[in-house]
C-alpha cells in the first residue's frame, strides 16, 4: 500500500461506517485506522468486522470512545479525522476540529460527490434540518403517492446497526417477524414498523451498496428514509428536505441541514398548525435566502388518539420518541400535544424514577424535562425503560412513539397510544410537487 495516509473516522454506526465502505475500503491512499463512537450507547469497545472492512483489515477495525480521540490522534500519529455524524450543532463541529487541529490532525467533512451512490433506478430522498421534523410520516406519505401511481418501491433507511455488524450488512424487513429474527431495537422498529404496515418492504444496515443491489432487483423507484438530519447516501433524482418552525434558525446552525436545505428540490414546513405564525415566516425567510428554486409546501402533523378517556382529567406519563428529545433537543411532541388537547390534569415527572441507563440519558441530555424518552438500544434499556414506568407513579401512559410499544416493552398502567401523519395545507401538495419535477427531469 506504500505509503497510505493514516485516518480515523468520528461517528455513531452510520455514517462514519458508510463513509468507509464508499470511499476508503480497497482505497491504497488511505488507511482507516480507528473509529471513535457518539451519540449512541454501547457502540465502542466493538470491532467493524474484517468481512466487511476489506483486504488489509484481517483484524477488523476497532471503535473507540470519542472522548480518547486527541490521545489517540498522538498515539497512531494519525494525519486526518473525517467527521461521520449528524444533527450537531456548527460550533460543535469547528470545536472538534479544533481539538483534532490542535492534536496534529487534519479535519474533514465529506461531501455528496465522494459518499452518494448512483442507482440504475429513481431514487426520491426524505431527509430533514434537525431529527424530529416528520420526515418519517413525510416518507410514509411519499410512498402512498407513489403505490397510487402502481409504482413498486422499495424503502431504504438510514442505518441504525447497534447490533451484530456483519449480521446487520445487508437487511431486509418485510414482516414483524423479520425485526424479530434480526433483533431491531425499539428505534429500528419505530421506523420499519409502519412502513411495512402499509405493505412495503424496508431495507436497512451497514453495506448500503450491497443493499442498493438488492432494492433495485425488486423495485421501481427507491424511496431513502434519512436519519437525523444527515444527508442522502444515495444520490437522489428528487430531494424532498424538511423543515421545523418550531426551531426556526436550526435550518442554518446544524449540521448537515444545512447541506440539505441548500440541496432540496423540495422542502416541506411541518407542524404549521402548531407552530407560531413567526416561527414559519422566519423559516420562510430562511429557505428564500439559501434555496429560493426550491418547490415549498406547508404541511401538518395532525395526531389520532387510541382511547383519550386514559388522558381526560389524569395525571399521566408522556412517553416521547427518543432521538427526538436527546440529540434532536425537542422539548415536546405529539405526547404532549394529546396531553395538553384533551385535558390532562398534569405530566408526571420521571426523572426521580428513572434506573440505569434511562437514568444516565436523562444526565446526558438534561433539557429533556418531564418526558420520559422511549429509549431502546438493546435488551438492557428496554428493561430500564419498564422498570422506570413502573416506578413513576401515574393514572395513565401516554405513547407517542411511532409503534405499538407494548409490543416491546411491558406497561403496567392504562395506556393510550397516539398517531401522526403528514397531512399537506393548501397547494402546492407534496404530490403537485413531485410530479412538477418528475417531469421536468423527464422521470415517468
Amino acid at each position: 500500500m506504500g505509503n497510505p495516509k493514516k485516518v480515523a473516522i468520528m461517528g455513531a454506526a452510520g455514517r462514519d461506517f458508510h463513509n468507509f465502505n464508499v470511499y476508503f475500503r480497497g482505497n491504497p491512499d488511505y488507511r482507516v485506522l480507528f473509529f471513535t463512537a457518539a451519540q449512541i450507547p454501547d457502540i465502542a469497545g466493538r470491532r467493524y468486522p474484517p468481512e466487511l472492512a476489506g483486504p488489509g483489515y484481517e483484524d477488523g477495525i476497532p471503535i473507540y470512545p470519542e472522548a480518547d480521540l486527541p490521545r489517540l490522534i498522538a498515539s497512531h500519529d494519525v494525519d486526518e479525522v473525517v467527521f461521520a455524524y449528524s444533527d450537531v450543532p456548527h460550533e460543535y463541529v469547528m470545536h472538534k476540529a479544533s481539538m483534532c487541529a490542535a492534536a496534529g490532525a487534519d479535519f474533514r467533512i465529506m461531501g455528496p460527490k465522494t459518499t452518494m451512490l448512483k442507482s440504475t433506478k429513481p431514487v426520491i430522498a426524505v431527509t430533514a434540518v434537525r431529527t424530529g421534523v416528520g420526515k418519517s410520516q413525510t416518507t410514509r406519505r411519499v410512498a402512498d403517492i407513489l403505490v397510487s401511481k402502481n409504482r413498486k418501491v422499495g424503502v431504504v433507511r438510514h442505518p441504525m446497526p447497534y447490533g451484530d455488524l456483519l449480521a446487520q450488512a445487508a437487511e431486509r424487513f418485510a414482516t414483524y417477524e423479520d425485526m424479530d429474527i434480526h433483533k431491531c431495537t425499539i428505534e429500528e422498529r419505530e421506523e420499519y414498523e409502519p412502513i411495512v404496515d402499509r405493505g412495503l418492504v424496508v431495507w436497512a444496515g451497514v453495506d448500503y451498496e450491497r443493499i442498493l443491489r438488492g432494492v433495485e432487483a425488486e423495485s421501481d423507484i427507491i424511496l431513502w428514509d434519512g436519519g437525523n438530519n444527515d444527508i442522502p447516501f444515495y444520490r437522489p433524482d428528487i430531494h424532498i428536505v424538511l423543515v421545523d418552525p418550531h426551531r426556526p434558525g436550526h435550518e442554518e446552525r446544524y449540521h448537515p441541514g444545512e447541506t440539505n436545505l441548500r440541496m432540496a428540490d423540495i422542502i416541506v414546513i411541518n407542524k404549521v398548525d402548531t407552530a407560531s405564525p413567526d416561527g414559519v415566516e422566519r423559516v420562510r425567510e430562511s429557505i428564500d435566502s439559501l434555496n429560493p428554486d426550491a418547490i415549498v409546501v406547508e404541511a401538518a402533523s395532525p395526531i389520532f388518539v387510541d382511547n383519550p378517556e386514559v388522558i381526560r382529567g389524569k395525571k399521566v406519563l408522556v412517553i416521547e420518541d427518543g432521538p427526538t428529545l436527546t440529540h434532536g433537543e425537542m422539548t415536546f411532541g405529539a405526547g404532549v400535544v394529546a396531553a395538553k388537547r384533551y385535558r390532562a390534569e398534569s405530566l408526571v415527572d420521571p426523572r426521580e424514577y428513572a434506573v440505569k441507563s434511562i437514568l444516565e440519558t436523562y444526565r446526558t441530555y438534561p433539557r429533556i424535562g418531564t418526558l420520559l424518552p422511549a429509549m431502546g438500544y438493546g435488551e438492557g434499556q428496554v428493561r430500564d425503560l419498564e422498570e422506570t414506568i413502573r416506578k413513576t407513579p401515574c393514572d395513565g401512559v401516554v405513547v407517542a412513539t411511532p409503534i405499538d410499544l407494548s409490543r416491546i416493552a411491558k406497561i403496567d398502567k392504562p395506556w393510550t397510544r397516539v398517531r401522526y401523519e403528514l397531512q399537506e395545507i393548501g397547494r402546492p401538495t407534496l404530490q403537485d410537487a413531485i410530479d412538477e419535477k418528475a417531469k421536468s427531469l423527464g422521470l415517468s
